[in-house]
């Protein structure tokens, strides 16, 4: 052979022969579908995309598609999920293998992977983001167990168990369309209806497991979501008692990691066929699911607080678009979204008749309605009227009544009593740079106003010294002691001259003037009487001898006019100039001679209004005993050095010596009350201002602007001695209560389900729901209105506290939702407001927002509202609106920009966040 024809042979035949080291430790791929596509854990939305892996022969029967995987992503192990296997990769170059199986366990099912896809997709976020919320932690131990036998097949071998109770029919017989929508659960359709729930305490939950008794029957799968653990609990009982055992369960945050999870296993592996739970539900792998439902979607636990801020309903909505399941909305009210739906004939609505209705109602009765007006002048500007007075009254006599508060906590809200301007702390934060705190408190600066001495900044190893020409003075924090609290003051003989434990001389801002019930009601106005107020009406205004009757326009406190004798009966009594005491509480007042006088802890100034936490006419006298008097201390304490001090408008301290403080350098956090005894305490820092001073007029005394739970629970029960109080709120949730008589002040959301219903209820401050700046205020105050009279007994008495004229009040008078919904969704259509439209929010850094504003490419018909400043901090917000068509197109426009900004590693986040629920 020539050397020109050894130019013509193949290239094998003139290759060397390989050599066995060459193919030493290679990988050898599995025989069957050898590539797997995996969704790595990943945040970046520039790599929201499935990466290909090589399955190694070893993998071959564990590696299936849904397992957890462990890859190696960037130079590093990561976690993921294996999609799917195939045959081969596009990828031109040479494939990782998958570094192990984590669990052979097939957590992901094909239906949650694709409806992760969608809802990422819908709400510009990424696969794995939505995976974290779909697929809880892993748990080994609760993974490794055996599992027990089969309850479905139990189930079925079982005698079955009718879903209609034995007496009184179906729930759904009340609703005209009720019977044609189980019947077509019962036969495997798929109808998808908004329910307007009855009200009458006739509950929902047994609607709800008869419907999901119907889907069981018809051989498939229910997911069944609500807001909180209380109505999962309510939901659990109702299942347990509808359906065969051991047919469903209950997934709630608070069974702990291990139970969660062992329970979340018997939904996928088959052994349950039904699911209640809170939100994290939705995802929950059903097999041949036939039915989701969510009850009280208007509730904003609803909405995931976590990345892409998918809502409920969207989710299961999307789901029974994708799998072909029915869907159930339930509610006593029906939100703007819901109504959305049924306009474009997605869903039916099912709504019980007008008659029907009217028979469960409770009688609706608004604390301003003219008549009331003309009996009792007061009730206008009454926390409690006479009326809702009446009501309780009356209604105590045959069971439990309600009383609705829409704040939680004591006094969450306070304000300065003579300027009204918002009380904020005045002490520095808990920790900062020495220069910062120089800054806080110059050279010459006042110690007191604005300056408080009495409560030092606490490091971990006590209070802090700090090396600056003129500081805070700070005591030791006590041995053994917390950091943050307020340590025990010198007695006023030990304090230096002008220092903290001063007393100023007595005067209008001293604490003599300020503790007296009879003095002037606010500084610098000597001629004007303060009258105190209490929590059903105002003081009489008929002199000495006029005190108010028990029922009348003054409601059931006694009050007592100038010198008149204080009667011991009603919430609070005081004592006027002069006027002998009144046992009306635990705490003390002073009185034009002095002397102290147990009066209750706060006073109100106005019918009705806010309380005065300080001041004359009703200021709370703390006693001498480490606590300042009319919790504005015992006056400001002088300037180190002999200066004095005045306040700026921000808060700032102005020495005598020209030094100025930086207002930055203070918390400013609102102050609240946690009881009627207890000094006044910065709601961001945690720390007591107990010698707080307003830094606009320099008073030291405080009234109430909101008024919470706790503090209306007990005004009630110093009105009602002989009767429980019992409370439901962010402190303990009650999940029901007995039918005797009792007085349950609960928050919205928390209100217990009373044995037989409740005999009456008052719903309080009307105008802190109707009042709020938020696009969804109307339509949330009949959503927590309803709710709450939905547990009242057929035509009980109802009192709210709201004007009736406004649309909310009337929704809730006629009890029709169904017109409030409308109105409020064509409203929006008219303004370009969601559902009628679809929006999204950008909010991060000024410079990023505008920059991506300027980089997007947004569809066509879209309109750009804002930026405008969102706090004080230099976030901005910036609104996109199209239309709902649209939806889709500004998702995924805004999901390439976040893209293009991860990849260039832009250091200022810009949150995008698709229909958000606080649009303003």
């Amino acid at each position: 052979m020539t050397d020109s024809d050894d130019a013509l042979l193949p290239l094998d035949a003139v290759r060397p022969p390989a050599s066995p080291k060459d193919t030493k430790g290679a990988v050898v791929p599995a025989p069957e579908r050898p590539v797997a596509r995996v969704a790595v854990d990943n945040p970046l939305p520039h790599l929201d995309r499935p990466f290909d892996y090589l399955i190694p022969a070893s993998m071959h029967e564990t590696a299936q598609p849904g397992v957890r995987v462990r890859v190696r992503f960037a130079g590093k192990l990561a976690d993921g999920f294996l999609l799917e296997r195939i045959e081969e990769s596009e990828h031109e170059g040479r494939l990782t293998p998958l570094e192990r199986v984590v669990s052979p366990e097939r957590v992901l099912t094909p239906e949650i992977a694709g409806l992760a896809r969608a809802v990422a997709d819908r709400y510009a976020g990424t696969l794995i983001d939505v995976l974290r919320l779909a697929v809880p932690p892993r748990h080994a131990r609760a993974e490794g167990e055996t599992p027990k036998p089969d309850a479905r097949a139990a189930s079925e071998d079982a005698a079955p168990r009718s879903a209609v109770p034995a007496q009184g029919g179906s729930a759904w017989d009340a609703y005209p369309s009720g019977p044609s929508f189980l019947d077509a659960l019962h036969k495997g359709r798929a109808p998808r209806a908004v329910w307007s729930a009855l009200p009458g305490a006739t509950g929902w939950a047994g609607a709800m497991a008869e419907a999901v008794r119907a889907t069981l029957d018809g051989g498939r799968g229910a997911v069944v979501v609500v807001p909180d653990g209380k109505d999962v609990a309510l939901a659990d009982g109702e299942f347990a008692r509808a359906l065969s055992p051991g047919s469903h369960v209950a997934l709630t945050a608070d069974l702990g990691p291990a139970e969660r999870y062992r329970r979340w296993l018997k939904v996928l592996r088959g052994e349950v066929r039904a699911v209640v739970g809170t939100r994290a539900a939705m995802f929950a792998p059903v097999a041949e699911l036939g039915l989701v439902a969510i009850w009280d979607d208007g509730d904003d636990l609803h909405a995931e607080r976590l990345a892409p801020y998918p809502h409920a309903r969207e989710v299961l909505g999307l789901r029974a678009h994708r799998t072909g399941a029915a869907m159930l909305i339930g509610g006593y009210a029906r939100t703007a979204e819901a109504t959305q739906l049924i306009a474009s004939r997605w869903a039916r609505p099912i709504v019980a008749a007008r008659a029907t209705i009217r028979s469960l109602a409770p009688r609706v009765r608004p604390a301003g309605e003219d008549a009331e007006l003309a009996k009792d002048q007061a009730a206008r500007l009454a926390r409690l009227p006479s009326l809702a007075w009446r009501a309780l009254r009356q209604g105590l006599e045959s069971g439990p009544v309600l009383v609705q508060v829409p704040r939680r906590g004591y006094l969450p809200a306070l304000a300065c009593r003579h300027c009204r301007a918002p009380a904020r702390c005045t002490l520095p934060p808990t920790r900062m740079a020495p220069g910062l705190l120089a800054a806080a408190v110059p050279l010459g600066g006042s110690a007191g106003a604005g300056f408080p001495t009495a409560l030092p900044l606490v490091g971990p190893s006590g209070g802090l010294t700090l090396d600056v020409p003129l500081a805070l003075q700070v005591n030791p924090a006590p041995a053994g002691g917390r950091g943050g609290q307020e340590p025990s003051r010198l007695p006023p003989a030990q304090a230096p001259q002008g220092g903290p434990g001063a007393r100023p001389p007595a005067g209008p801002g001293g604490p003599e003037s300020r503790g007296r019930l009879g003095g002037s009601g606010t500084p610098g106005r000597p001629d004007e009487p303060a009258a105190p107020r209490g929590l059903d009406g105002p003081a009489s205004q008929g002199g000495r001898d006029a005190p108010a009757a028990p029922g009348g326009p003054g409601g059931p406190a006694f009050r007592e006019g100038a010198g008149g004798p204080a009667a011991p009966e009603g919430p609070a009594s005081r004592r006027g100039a002069g006027g002998p005491a009144a046992p009306g509480g635990p705490a003390s007042r002073r009185g034009a001679d002095g002397s102290a006088a147990p009066g209750g802890p706060v006073s109100r100034e106005e019918a009705g209004g806010p309380m005065h936490l300080g001041g004359a006419g009703g200021a709370a006298s703390l006693g001498e005993a480490g606590a300042p008097e009319s919790l504005g201390g015992s006056g400001a304490a002088r300037p180190l050095g002999g200066g004095s001090a005045s306040m700026g408008p921000l808060g700032e301290g102005v020495a005598s010596m020209g030094g100025h403080a930086d207002p930055a350098a203070f918390c400013h956090g609102p102050l609240a009350l946690r009881g009627g005894h207890a000094a006044p305490y910065c709601r961001w820092c945690g720390r007591v201002d107990a010698d707080w001073r307003c830094p606009s007029c320099g008073s030291p005394r405080l009234r109430a602007v909101v008024v919470g739970a706790r503090r209306t629970a007990e005004e009630l029960g110093r009105a009602f001695p002989s009767v429980q109080v019992r409370t439901s709120g962010r402190d303990g949730v009650l999940a029901s209560v007995p039918a005797t008589r009792a007085l349950v002040v609960a928050t919205p959301g928390a209100e217990p389900v009373a044995e037989g219903g409740y005999a009456a209820a008052v719903l309080l401050d009307g105008w802190a729901l109707l009042g709020r700046a938020d696009l969804r205020a109307g339509e949330e105050a009949v959503r927590r209105w309803m709710n709450a009279a939905a547990l009242l007994r057929p035509a009980a008495e109802l009192v709210v506290l709201a004007d009736a004229a406004l649309p909310a009040v009337q929704a809730l008078l006629r009890w029709d939702p169904v017109t409030h919904a409308e109105r409020e969704l064509a409203d929006r259509a008219e303004l370009g407001f969601p559902p009628a439209v679809r929006m999204a929010t950008l909010t991060g850094a000024a410079s990023a927002v505008r920059q991506m504003l300027d980089e997007v490419r947004l569809p066509a018909d879209a309109q750009v509202l804002g930026p405008v400043a969102v706090d004080d901090a230099g976030q901005e917000r910036a609104m996109i609106r199209v239309r709902r068509n649209g939806g889709a197109a500004l998702a995924a426009a805004l999901k390439g920009a976040s893209g293009v900004r991860a990849a260039r590693k832009t250091p200022d986040v810009v949150r995008v966040s698709v229909d958000p629920l606080d649009l303003i």
